[in-house]
């Protein structure tokens, strides 16, 4: 089967399984995404969840973060793991927010990167999911591990990762790639043992680094 062959019939499976993909983050504005996002390095989805909602309400917007005790967000952050790097990197996007962009996150990569705690993942994640804005593909462990096991990469290095998939994925369909591996990554091609029984895309998966299967 031609490269173009499996991409096609990778989008189609998992159209079929995720017809309606979005984030797993809980969110209503692109800044309370972009927190969440932040939060969500090193943590569950399920856990940022937890987090958010106490701390959207004591925080209610961007303005709320610039002038913020740093140590109650500390608190309110603590369990998301690396709390005061990520308090701090909060409230220095929302400094340069406000001051740079009137109150309101950025809709270009480039803005986007300038902020504190925004790589291309982060990115990645606010523009495509707040704005509709597909400029790349944020690369997480999910999407790592299923593009190196269906041979889209050679490459762990998520830069690298993201430009292989950008050639290969039409661009319109770069943001629910993104969600469609990272909920397939969770709930059948896993880390440790994947369920490559069950698995809709066996048929094109050559599983690279697969050793042990359920």
């Amino acid at each position: 089967m031609k490269k173009t062959e499996k991409i096609s019939f990778l989008i189609d499976s998992l159209a079929k399984r995720y017809p309606s993909p979005k984030a797993a983050l809980d969110w209503r504005t692109p800044w309370e995404l972009l927190v969440a996002t932040i939060l969500s390095a090193q943590c569950t989805d399920e856990r940022v969840n937890k987090v958010t909602p106490p701390l959207f309400e004591r925080f209610p917007d961007v303005y709320a973060y610039v002038d913020a005790d740093v140590l109650e967000l500390e608190k309110f952050v603590h369990s998301t793991g690396f709390f005061r790097n990520k308090a701090k990197n909060i409230q220095l996007a929302a400094r340069r927010i406000v001051e740079v962009h009137n109150g309101e996150v950025p809709q270009t990569m480039e803005e986007m990167l300038a902020l504190a705690g925004a790589a291309r993942k982060t990115a990645n994640v606010v523009l495509s999911n707040a704005y509709g804005i597909d400029l790349g593909i944020a690369v997480d462990t999910h999407v790592k591990r299923i593009a190196y096991r269906l041979g889209f990469t050679q490459s762990d290095n998520p830069i690298i990762i993201e430009k292989d998939l950008l050639a290969l994925f039409p661009q319109d369909k770069w943001g629910a790639v993104n969600h469609y591996m990272v909920f397939f990554g969770r709930e059948v091609c896993h880390s440790r043992s994947p369920e490559c029984t069950i698995c809709e895309l066996i048929a094109i998966c050559p599983q690279k680094g697969i050793t042990k299967t359920k």
